[in-house]
């Protein structure tokens, strides 16, 4: 799908214009794991440890991106280890990154089907790195929509 100038400029303005200094353009992507693993990733890291909302039956139709699978995903303590564990790993590579040269990271996020745990933990990632305020960061869900 194509942006109309005005959203690819409010999209370039998000990104770059808050951060004009930003040395890094971090992009979080959920995937599932069935669907084969993002080419263009730097980094994987794989959800399928965390409890599974497609074994719920109200849960089952619907994605990361609503908030009853939100609120299951993240009522484990075991996923918010696991996301603030990643987000301090992240935060001490990517400086080490940019040293080297790099200048846009891949995060993928995968679970199994790539509509639940992934799209929550890539949400909740997203936020964290945008609330930090260091990088410029976009999200996209690769299979959310799959079926």
């Amino acid at each position: 799908s194509f942006l109309s100038t005005s959203q690819l400029k409010a999209q370039i303005n998000n990104i770059f214009l808050d951060n004009p200094d930003d040395s890094m353009l971090i992009k979080v992507m959920s995937f599932g794991f069935k669907y084969g693993s993002p080419n263009e990733a730097d980094l994987l890291f794989d959800v399928r440890c965390l409890p599974n909302p497609f074994y719920i039956d109200e849960l089952k139709n619907l994605t990361g991106n609503n908030k009853p699978v939100q609120d299951y995903v993240m009522s484990f303590p075991e996923s918010e280890e696991f996301l603030t564990r990643l987000f301090d790993m992240l935060l001490f590579l990517i400086p080490n990154y940019v040293k080297e040269g790099k200048h846009q990271l891949v995060i993928g996020i995968g679970c199994t089907g790539g509509k639940h745990r992934s799209v929550t933990l890539a949400n909740e990632l997203f936020a964290r790195f945008k609330e930090n305020g260091k990088y410029g960061v976009t999200i996209s869900h690769r299979d959310e929509k799959i079926v």
